[in-house]
């Protein structure tokens, strides 16, 4: 059985699954798309065989086929994942888990955006809101991280001993906002949380997030 990953490399969210592929250890086969500067994605062909809404990652598991890199990542934990690291099972967690994965979709809106813009020339996007935003969103985190951190020990996003999916989902585009032109110097807690996962077990990282180097 392999899943079949419709796949851009420098994108953040297919990093997402391709990462949790790999930690799941899921045979799997990328299918590239000419993201930039072809514009593949929105092609007629690609609108109407793969997501409508011309988007990336696209997974095909046995003809099962899923978009939208957050709702990936839970059916990929959901089904793959018997240990239920990645997704607990416990509703709290599950709750947490939730909420920080509509944050990445927030991250994705104004970091990613402001990425597009800086590295991929998308001129059209107001550079302005989109770090704006993403500043906002990277308080949040850094708040939300130091104050787990005072309070319980904890380092990861969910109260969890170790990281979960909405760890994954938040991370690549928090760890590529330099590219946006946003600096985490004032985000201490959320840098922290970056180097942490940099030195996970098993990360391969892709273009601009590079796996940690040997202790």
């Amino acid at each position: 059985m392999t899943v079949k990953l419709y796949d851009y490399p420098l994108s953040g969210n297919c990093f997402k699954v391709r990462q949790m592929l790999l930690w799941l250890g899921v045979d799997h086969v990328s299918v590239p798309v000419d993201f930039h500067p072809g514009r593949e994605h929105k092609s007629a062909r690609f609108l109407a065989q793969v997501n409508p809404l011309g988007q990336l990652p696209v997974i095909d598991d046995e003809g099962f086929v899923l978009r939208d890199a957050q709702a990936i990542l839970v059916y990929l934990a959901s089904r793959y994942d018997a240990s239920q690291r990645w997704y607990p099972a416990d509703p709290k967690l599950r709750g947490q888990v939730a909420m920080w994965l509509a944050m990445a979709d927030e991250i994705t809106r104004t970091a990613s955006a402001a990425r597009l813009h800086d590295a991929l020339g998308y001129t059209h996007l107001d550079i302005h809101a989109c770090r704006r935003g993403a500043r906002a969103a990277f308080r949040v985190l850094d708040d939300h991280l130091a104050e787990q951190h005072a309070a319980t020990g904890l380092r990861w996003l969910a109260a969890a001993p170790e990281p979960t999916i909405a760890d994954l989902a938040c991370f690549p585009y928090v760890a590529l906002a330099g590219e946006g032109g946003i600096p985490l110097d004032e985000f201490p807690a959320l840098r922290r949380w970056v180097w942490d996962f940099r030195h996970l077990p098993g990360f391969v990282g892709m273009s601009g997030i590079f796996p940690a180097g040997p202790a």
